[in-house]
């Protein structure tokens, strides 16, 4: 493979695809791929390989890399139909553009797998979202044809808008941008910032909008009621387009008459219609919506949009799960299915039942369980109600719970309004994506200490969706900002006893943190009890080491703690090594700290977040103000990007693991 890609360079593993497996040693190795299956497909190394195809063949590219997608995700897990929905516009796009001259910019990496494979990654592509494999989003990290970082919704128009003044001032004015944004990502915020600039700002931008009434969850809000109901007629607008080229080579047509004519154009159109069409509204030309999966016709529109002066949308409908039966009818199921057998499409699902719930679930049956015994409470998700499990209260409580598409600054102050009004709203949000809402946590929450209760899903180290999904900053961003109590609980049943003290009288702005994954605790229905706020508890006792651990690492350090003691022993040189469950990074136990400062000359602190910063950082100010001057080694994530992989390899990477840990406590 061409060196382009250095990310996946580093050390020699074993790829294990679907069709074959072999080491790979940079890119000293290609796969073959069965050419009687993918006649079309096998051939295109990148985009200029497709290009040299004759439009008819088009549709069978696109079957053919369906296919492939659903094959290789089938056997390596990951997101799925947002990817199949979106398979013709990909290639039409590559088809059309000069692609990596020309920019196109992806708005959330879920649809981009298609991309991946057309764009030199087809034959590696098995190892996507593998430690050091393909990352689980486009970046330019990995390759020239991915433009810019897509793990968070909604950044697309505002990316492809500074790429296009860019253009226009760096001599390269014949190079097309593309921003292709969808999957409920026009509900965020940024994305209407974006389209403002767009309407004031001299560009050539297309907008592609990729339609498909979902985000994972379907999608909510008026802004998606809207493109539903959304209709120009094809004719008018191929007539219009005709006329405007005409008037332009005339030279009738300058920028100002242009501009004018537009709105005319709009404010007879809308009259006639009874329609308002906000793009056009916003002097951005509309054209659509059309059939996102007639890969001809989207050709065929693209070819004619192509070198048209001036900012402009193309609106194109497309189904989630496009070709694969089980994910059209299931898509919310399907955005991330696990592994599944291709051929009949049943999830290959592990009995779980003997297994400890995930946290989500803890979380999801408890907030249950308030709200059934406090009506003021209510539940706020930023389009994610499936995979928090704000959906378990939905169903019962569908008028108390509110998922508000992909927005979630709108999400926190949206709950803060609430809670000023006398509810008692808990918003759930994943930690990497709250970090979107820093602002309105400070100005419309903390600032006032009103009583909204943030939980936040994913925190630490989550695993192969790598560095844009790693909710690892929320603690150091968090603890200077006042009024706002930070807890983590060690398993299931803190868990839960935190969201009943959060959601008591007199508790303020209240960051709850768990991660991604199993508890640890089965029988995880406990009593619900008021924890006092800013208090830790002694795990075990010991003489020589104090460590102090935040959220569910602490059952590893108690297990490290274990192992470090025996092997002491038995080299000769016992050593009594204490644990606390710390519970709130803030306000810290201060009586805990009193203790371990007096009594140990060693402190360990553990946490699934940034060593900068963090829990640990706090406790060495503590120290430091107090006069107390142990040893304090801070174990946490370091200060770099983490990689993707699985939580275990990643822990091992940055020194998380239980190994890592003994290792420091025997030092």
């Amino acid at each position: 493979m061409e060196a382009r890609y250095p990310a996946l360079n580093k050390v020699p593993f074993i790829l294990f695809c679907s069709r074959i497996a072999l080491p790979l040693h940079g890119y000293s190795y290609r796969i073959s791929m069965d050419e009687s299956k993918f006649g079309l497909l096998s051939k295109i190394n990148y985009p200029a390989d497709l290009r040299r195809l004759d439009i008819e063949q088009l549709p069978d590219v696109c079957k053919e890399l369906r296919r492939d997608i659903i094959e290789e995700v089938s056997v390596n897990p990951g997101h799925f139909a947002s990817s199949l929905g979106v398979v013709e516009i990909t290639v039409a796009l590559h088809y059309v553009f000069d692609t990596p001259d020309d920019r196109i910019v992806w708005d959330v990496g879920h649809q981009a797998y298609g991309h991946k494979i057309l764009t030199g990654r087809r034959d590696i592509f098995c190892t996507n979202r593998k430690l050091r494999g393909v990352r689980p989003f486009p970046t330019p990290c990995e390759s020239e044809y991915d433009t810019f970082a897509c793990g968070h919704a909604s950044n697309s128009i505002s990316a492809a808008l500074g790429m296009a003044v860019s253009a226009k001032k760096t001599g390269h004015e014949n190079r097309h941008v593309v921003a292709v944004i969808g999957d409920g990502s026009m509900s965020g915020g940024l994305a209407f910032e974006g389209l403002n600039n767009v309407s004031s700002t001299p560009n050539d931008l297309l907008i592609v909008l990729n339609d498909n009434d979902m985000s994972i969850d379907r999608a909510v809000g008026g802004m998606e009621k809207y493109l539903l109901n959304l209709d120009t007629n094809e004719t008018y607008n191929r007539l219009r387009f005709k006329a405007s080229q005409w008037l332009h080579a005339k030279g009738y047509l300058n920028e100002n008459r242009r501009k004018g004519i537009i709105r005319l154009n709009n404010a007879i159109k809308s009259a006639i219609s009874h329609q308002q069409n906000i793009f056009e509204g916003m002097n951005i030309r509309y054209f659509g919506p059309f059939d996102g999966h007639d890969v001809k016709e989207i050709v065929r529109v693209l070819r004619q949009l192509k070198d048209m002066k001036g900012p402009k949308l193309l609106h194109l409908h497309t189904t989630k799960g496009k070709g694969y039966e089980p994910a059209e009818r299931s898509a919310t199921i399907w955005h991330a299915p696990g592994k599944f057998d291709a051929s009949t499409g049943e999830r290959l699902v592990t009995d779980c039942s003997q297994r400890p719930p995930k946290y989500q679930e803890v979380f999801g049956h408890t907030l249950l369980e308030l709200a059934e015994a406090n009506e003021r409470i209510v539940g706020v998700t930023p389009a994610m109600p499936t995979g928090c499990s704000m959906n378990i209260m939905m169903e019962k409580f569908p008028d108390r719970t509110f998922d508000v598409g992909i927005a979630e600054g709108h999400a926190v102050t949206f709950s803060g309004g609430m809670a000023k009004d006398g509810l008692v709203p808990f918003c759930n949000i994943y930690s990497a994506f709250a970090q979107r809402a820093y602002d309105n946590i400070i100005h419309d929450v903390a600032l006032l200490n009103l009583p909204v209760v943030l939980c936040f899903d994913r925190a630490g180290l989550v695993g192969e969706d790598g560095p844009t999904h790693h909710g690892v900053f929320d603690i150091a961003a968090l603890l200077p900002v006042p009024n706002i109590t930070i807890a983590s609980p060690m398993n299931a049943h803190e868990l839960r006893r935190l969201m009943y003290t959060a959601q008591l009288p007199d508790k303020g702005t209240f960051v709850i943190r768990y991660p991604r994954g199993n508890s640890d605790t089965v029988n995880w229905g406990c009593p619900l009890e008021e924890i006092k706020v800013g208090t830790g508890r002694k795990i075990k006792s010991g003489n020589d080491v104090a460590v102090l651990s935040l959220g569910p690492l602490g059952n590893d350090a108690l297990e490290a703690i274990t192992e470090a003691e025996t092997e002491a022993a038995n080299a000769g040189e016992p050593r009594s090594i204490a644990l606390y469950d710390m519970r709130f990074a803030k306000p810290l136990d201060e009586d805990i700290l009193n203790e371990v400062g007096t009594r140990f000359s060693k402190i360990v602190t553990i946490e699934d977040g940034v060593r900068n910063g963090g829990m640990g950082s706090a406790v060495l100010d503590w120290m430091n103000d107090h006069k107390f001057k142990p040893e304090v080694v801070r174990m946490g994530v370091p200060d770099k990007f983490i990689e993707h992989g699985t939580v275990e390899q990643l822990r091992e990477i940055v020194g998380l693991d239980k190994k890592s840990i003994k290792k420091v406590l025997l030092q």
